[in-house]
């Protein structure tokens, strides 16, 4: 197995964070349209990673720092697809 070059390395996490990004967006925009039942569930529940705004007031400066990763089914699917595909044929 190579070792992978740096490019090569943001390049994947690029990707699997736009799969998780376009893979949420999918599953919430399904999830609207299902009827309520157990696929609605699936597609529209999400789970939040991260911490809250923290913010650090300096008189002239003001400077807020937080960061939430919102995770459904499909973003999680994506991001599988993703990985499949880079281990097949990328790497």
């Amino acid at each position: 197995m190579t070792s992978l070059k740096t490019r090569d390395k943001t390049f994947i996490i690029f990707s699997l964070l736009l799969a998780a990004i376009v893979g949420g967006l999918v599953g919430d925009i399904i999830g609207q349209f299902l009827p309520d039942g157990a696929a609605k569930v699936l597609f529209s529940r999400a789970f939040e990673i991260g911490w809250d705004t923290t913010t650090l007031d300096l008189w002239a400066l003001t400077v807020s720092f937080g960061l939430h990763i919102k995770i459904n089914f499909v973003s999680v699917l994506t991001m599988i697809l993703v990985i499949v595909y880079f281990k097949w044929w990328y790497l």
